[in-house]
């Protein structure tokens, strides 16, 4: 079987498993959602000071609240067989372009963090496998689980208080300087600026986790025979340790990479309003305060498709690290 007949395979395979989670998903967010008290009507109602019954009864009417649950289900699932969110009444605006703005946001710290989770993990479970039991694994063993243990907000106000207040390295929250037109690498440079601090503050649970899970992998497939052959062979120490056990021990990490990327857009709601980023969490965690059901519909059913695709982005890379997971 040629590669790309097994990536074809394992994406029709994927698509198949993923078309009934979707529906399931969609189903399931309605109906739980509903459940919450309250609704737009009542906030709007609330923050508006005062409120008649003949208001509250157009306010429903307007934003379709007054019907009842199966309506509103079929009606949500028919914008959505039109490529439609719905409306939000809290922004005053289509759910579609207000997820559209906060996407690139969220996609950017969330590829900044698990870019840095898996390198530093990956080079932190190498050293520590390598000088096994000794000094180096015992004291990063320590630093892992310090990161595993320490809560992400309270390493998030811990850099604040150190590189922004202290040091004055680097900026404490938003994503650009406000007021500044910075062209060209200087805006990318200024946004870099703005993504560290919440980046590395999101990659530090998942570091100790990688970090922990190479150094077992790679400990397991150090006792291989094809490892001893390998040696045996006369092949130089780092090209064994690249080739053949690395390689092999990124198997259980990609998996657990692709399981943990729903954990990764969580975490992101709380570390974008600590760092008041604005991106899908903050405005998920704002859509719970506003009762704003369709904005919250929206991200659920955007960050379950974004899951379902790292999931078949790891489907591949596992084809190309070992062909015989296709065959």
């Amino acid at each position: 079987m040629t590669r790309r007949v097994r990536w074809q395979t394992i994406l029709l395979r994927t698509a198949w498993q993923a078309l009934p989670t979707v529906i399931g998903i969609l189903v399931l967010n309605f109906f739980l959602l509903k459940l919450m008290p309250g609704d737009a009507a009542d906030v709007i109602a609330g923050e508006a000071g005062s409120a008649t019954a003949e208001t509250m009864t157009m306010l429903r009417a307007k934003f379709g609240l007054d019907q009842t649950l199966l309506h509103q289900l079929w009606s949500y699932l028919t914008h959505l067989s039109h490529f439609s969110l719905g409306y939000s009444p809290r922004y005053d605006m289509p759910v579609m372009q207000l997820i559209l703005s906060r996407l690139p946001n969220t996609l950017l710290l969330m590829g900044v963090a698990l870019s840095l989770a898996i390198v530093v993990g990956v080079v932190l479970g190498a050293v520590m496998a390598h000088w096994a039991g000794k000094w180096p694994d015992r004291v990063l063993s320590v630093l892992a689980l310090l990161f595993y243990s320490t809560p992400g907000f309270w390493i998030g106000l811990l850099a604040i208080v150190l590189f922004s207040v202290r040091l004055g390295w680097l900026p404490s929250g938003g994503y650009v300087t406000i007021g500044l037109n910075l062209p060209g690498f200087a805006y990318l440079a200024d946004l870099l600026r703005h993504v560290l601090l919440p980046a590395t503050t999101l990659a530090t649970f998942f570091v100790a986790i990688y970090a922990r899970l190479t150094r077992a992998a790679m400990l397991e497939v150090q006792r291989q025979d094809f490892v001893r052959t390998a040696h045996a062979k006369g092949l130089h120490p780092w090209r064994v340790t690249v080739r053949h056990v690395l390689r092999n021990a990124l198997m259980p990490l990609s998996t657990i990479v692709a399981m943990h990327f729903g954990t990764l857009l969580g975490g992101a709601a709380v570390t974008e309003t600590v760092f008041s980023w604005p991106g899908l969490g903050r405005l998920a965690l704002d859509a719970v305060l506003a009762r704003d059901f369709s904005v919250l519909l929206g991200v659920l059913l955007l960050s379950s498709l974004l899951v379902i695709v790292a999931n078949v982005v790891v489907d591949l890379l596992q084809a190309w690290l070992d062909p015989r997971i296709a065959a």
